[in-house]
């Protein structure tokens, strides 16, 4: 019997970031999602759009030639493709300037993309994609299509919006933040912070949410399904640029997840893995093999933390 081969739908942004002295690079956090799903061995589909424009033609040049499927990236020619100037601290931290009214900021609702979703075993979206009405709208109209929809906070001063972050986690299966914002949520909702723990039930009980992960930096990764915890750590590499990181670990951890009998183990050893793989490297869709990730998950194995 042949293995099913799972399918996620990443929708948003998809743009050059533009580095001081650098090409400038693909981004967008659901496009770089979707493009180590793609290397994991999922089929993926990206809902966005780009500008009917010299670089909205580059960008999709170089997404066929990684062979990622682009039926469903819009080409418009009224808004340019999106550009990110990106910088670099003295951390290795990227800070972003990202231009409004830009393609991906209005995704229309075709047939087409509600037909993807109809038959996709998962949905990605973040919050900058609700920064405008158009793809605020579409998004939310195909949340309702979706069963299993991945919200990856991604929280991007000053685009975002408390009572739409609400809406999208009533309506999320699996939650992902970083430390900083399970702070600023909870912050927004008027819930004081005493411990994580609390923070993911509070979460858990308020918007009907099972799955919730807390991505730590140097102090590895949280995930909470229902009333179990995972505490993983960190593996040490030598850190190139953290750009995508927290993307290639939400990848990591859905190329697992969607596997429905994978354990625990196995799906945050693979996020953990993932993230650290991708830190070791430049860029946030350097080019690798799956093998070459097998071969690094295997020369680093991992044990879980006690929580």
């Amino acid at each position: 019997m042949k293995e099913k081969k799972y399918k996620a739908v990443c929708f948003g942004e998809v743009l050059w970031d533009i580095f001081p002295g650098e090409q400038r690079r693909i981004g967008g956090a659901p496009f770089n999602v979707a493009y180590h799903l793609f290397k994991m061995g999922l089929d993926v589909d990206v809902i966005s759009s780009v500008g009917d424009d010299e670089l909205g033609h580059e960008l999709m040049q170089k997404i066929n030639n990684w062979q990622i499927p682009t039926d469903h990236i819009q080409i418009t020619g009224e808004h340019p493709t999106s550009t990110v100037i990106a910088s670099v601290d003295e951390n290795n931290d990227a800070h972003y300037d990202i231009v409004e009214n830009v393609a991906w900021d209005f995704i229309e609702k075709t047939t087409e993309n509600q037909k993807v979703l109809a038959t996709a075993d998962a949905l990605v979206f973040g919050t900058l994609a609700t920064r405008n009405e158009k793809s605020k709208n579409t998004l939310f109209q195909l949340l309702e299509i979706s069963s299993y929809n991945v919200f990856d906070i991604n929280l991007r001063e000053p685009y975002y919006d408390i009572r739409i972050i609400n809406e999208l986690l009533h309506k999320t299966q699996v939650a992902k933040f970083n430390k900083a914002e399970l702070r600023m949520v909870l912050d927004f909702l008027n819930k004081e912070y005493t411990d994580e723990k609390d923070s993911i039930r509070y979460l858990q009980d308020k918007f009907g949410i099972r799955e919730i992960i807390v991505s730590k930096g140097s102090k590895g990764a949280l995930y909470a399904y229902e009333d179990s915890f995972y505490l993983y750590p960190t593996i040490p590499v030598e850190v190139k640029d953290t750009v995508g990181s927290g993307d290639s670990f939400l990848a990591g951890f859905l190329s697992k997840r969607l596997q429905k009998e994978t354990s625990a183990h196995e799906i945050m050893a693979q996020a953990v893995s993932l993230g650290a793989f991708i830190t070791s490297q430049e860029g946030a869709c350097p080019e690798y093999t799956l093998n070459n990730f097998i071969q690094f998950k295997e020369s680093h194995p991992l044990s879980a933390l006690s929580f």
